[in-house]
């Protein structure tokens, strides 16, 4: 019977956390070093669908997914500083000096489960409009092909006027969360 557990973590706990984060964004100095993070991240979320873990931690991992698509998705046009954002934040999970080393058989995974479940909190609003941006994209697609027309023709446009109205939101949003509306991390 699945049951639910609940973790506090105190502001020293996730300073820890943070420390990765503003690591990850010095880690982020050069392109080669931004796609080795990109890169080693979607490794760890391989092995992590592939490894004997417990559910909670694969899902919770598999979570981390949704971000490398927002970064690799050149539709979405995040800019430059957002796409380092993100990446920053996944430097965790290919720190060397992670809380519990990976390769610990049974609870390597648990801090980057836990870590990915923060970051995807501090993300659910850029998750949010992520997903309705693709949501949109694939609706608007069927619909055009559903009436005879090229999906391709004038794609630009349609994709554009969605993606600015999202990418406002989610800013607008962003900020309010700066303003002392309960950002805990300092992703952005």
């Amino acid at each position: 019977m699945p049951f639910d557990i609940t973790i506090t973590l105190s502001d020293e706990d996730l300073e820890k956390f943070q420390e990765s984060i503003d690591k990850g964004k010095l880690a982020i100095s050069n392109n080669e070093s931004a796609q080795s993070i990109e890169e080693k991240s979607a490794e760890l979320i391989q092995r992590a669908g592939e490894n004997d873990l417990p559910q909670f931690v694969r899902d919770t991992v598999l979570k981390l997914q949704i971000l490398l698509n927002m970064i690799r998705d050149a539709e979405w046009e995040l800019s430059e500083a957002e796409i380092n954002s993100i990446r920053g934040a996944l430097y965790y999970f290919i720190d060397p000096d992670d809380l519990i080393p990976d390769h610990i058989p049974g609870i390597g995974f648990l801090d980057d489960a836990m870590y990915a479940e923060i970051i995807v909190q501090e993300l659910r609003v850029e998750i949010k409009m992520y997903q309705e941006f693709c949501h949109f994209r694939i609706a608007e697609e069927n619909r055009r092909k559903k009436h005879g027309i090229d999906p391709h023709v004038g794609r630009e446009d349609w994709i554009a006027d969605k993606r600015a109205i999202l990418h406002a939101r989610m800013r607008e949003r962003r900020a309010l969360r700066k303003g002392g509306r309960g950002l805990r991390m300092r992703i952005f």
